[in-house]
């Protein structure tokens, strides 16, 4: 099932690439309000064609960074090599690695996980099988639109987690711990966290910012959220009983963010809700955010209902 999920995720990048290749002018991008308190400051939209560093203003160089050949994952008879990083011109970066598969069963891998300079990176695009005694080079590869998202200019650290499975039962055989995998980069860069928005959740060593709408993204409305997890454990966060603008509406939404770590995600409402509810201008939303254990998918709270209007 995963396999057929990363196969339709490829056409849906596919679709999604064909689909900015056109002039599509400015973008209806608008701000979540500042709460009362005045602390939260607003998200001013980069532009997708300029390098600066969105978070300073500054220009940016990027330098060429490398990785060394290195063992990522040597277990039960299966070998994952890093051999060096790539630049794709429509997938971006990746790692080129080389998959061994010295077992006596065909093997199929992908990743559980992905984090890059302590950001969570989303619908990592990799899937591959071998077969028993065969070896494969493939490429994992990092979503330029999650780096660009999180102001990432220069890769410096890389963790991996992998699913190991049966190449013809897809049958679960291992899930490896997360695997390091350190640029030429490494010790020279300090990411910043993308917090500018209006807080909308923080407890518990778990903070939520709202910061800005998107009316026109690829399937309809898009919210942006940082998220930064100091909890003490890993967490997936979902949404419901949401509302547009005092309509309800089927919201698109599941982030897994690892303890220590942050991500930018979005919260997706298909165009057929917004038309359905004759909803031209996105206003005011409500909703309620769920925190689940990803191991259990058992709830570990849930918010009260949270409020805010867009400028």
């Amino acid at each position: 099932m995963k396999r057929v999920i990363g196969i339709l995720l490829i056409f849906v990048l596919m679709f999604v690439f064909a689909a900015c290749g056109g002039d599509s002018g400015d973008s209806p991008v608008r701000t979540i309000s500042p709460d009362e308190t005045g602390t939260s400051s607003e998200q001013e939209t980069p532009d997708s064609d300029s390098p600066d560093d969105v978070s300073t203003g500054e220009q940016v160089s990027s330098p060429e960074v490398t990785v060394e050949s290195t063992f990522l994952l040597d277990q039960d008879g299966l070998k994952i090599t890093a051999k060096e990083l790539i630049e794709d011109p429509i997938w971006g970066t990746g790692i080129a690695v080389l998959i061994e598969n010295d077992s006596d069963q065909n093997l199929g891998v992908q990743c559980n996980s992905l984090i890059i300079n302590n950001y969570m990176i989303p619908d990592v695009l990799f899937s591959s099988t071998v077969a028993a005694g065969k070896k494969a080079n493939d490429t994992i590869y990092l979503s330029s639109p999650a780096l660009e998202a999180a102001g990432i200019n220069t890769i410096s650290d890389i963790v991996i987690s992998f699913h190991v499975f049966d190449g013809d039962s897809y049958e679960t055989l291992f899930d490896t711990d997360e695997i390091e995998l350190r640029t030429s980069a490494y010790g020279t860069v300090e990411q910043p966290a993308m917090d500018d928005g209006r807080e909308l959740f923080n407890q518990d060593g778990i903070r939520i910012i709202g910061k800005y709408v998107d009316e026109d993204s690829f399937w309809g409305a898009g919210i942006l959220l940082f998220i930064e997890n100091n909890y003490g454990e890993n967490i997936m966060i979902q949404c419901d009983n949401m509302s547009i603008n005092g309509f309800m509406v089927t919201p698109f939404f599941s982030s897994t963010v690892h303890d220590g770590r942050m991500a930018l995600d979005e919260i997706t409402i298909m165009s057929g809700d917004l038309e359905d509810n004759n909803i031209e201008r996105i206003e005011e939303i409500e909703l309620v955010f769920n925190i689940i254990d990803p191991d259990t998918f058992q709830t570990l709270f849930e918010t009260d209902p949270i409020s805010f209007t867009i400028e």
